[in-house]
């Protein structure tokens, strides 16, 4: 699937941090109604890309660690999938037995990949503060 809840979520997480020095999982979980799970294992991805920092200790918890005027959600979704394809047949190595070269080329496939193209600079056209008002 394209856009999952846990890409949704991840937006979610950082809008939750926008304007906050540090803030911990369960107040990013009360304001945006993600489960501490589902917030734990996200973060962990963002912190792993460089967009959030982690605070151990009892003062812990989480920053952003990036500027939200550049970042966008291309970038979010792909932290946390880096497979962001609209349908399998676009994933590199998929073997369609439907999509030839040439005169055999699919022309769903062709569309598709427009699609994806599209989607792809349309999700990098915006700044994430910008579409959550910081």
């Amino acid at each position: 699937m394209l856009i999952t809840r846990e890409c949704d979520y991840a937006v979610r997480v950082l809008r939750a941090m926008a304007g906050e020095k540090r803030v911990s999982v369960n107040e990013i979980c009360e304001k945006e109604l993600i489960t501490a799970p589902f917030a734990y294992k996200i973060l962990k991805k963002l912190q792993k890309s460089g967009l959030v920092r982690g605070y151990r200790g009892v003062h812990g918890g989480y920053s952003l660690n990036c500027d939200l005027d550049k970042v966008t959600l291309y970038d979010v979704y792909t932290t946390i999938d880096p497979e962001l394809f609209i349908i399998d047949c676009l994933e590199p190595g998929y073997d369609c037995a439907r999509n030839g070269a040439g005169e055999d080329a699919c022309l769903v496939h062709r569309e598709l990949c427009e699609i994806q193209r599209e989607l792809g600079r349309m999700l990098k056209s915006q700044s994430l503060a910008k579409l959550i008002n910081v």
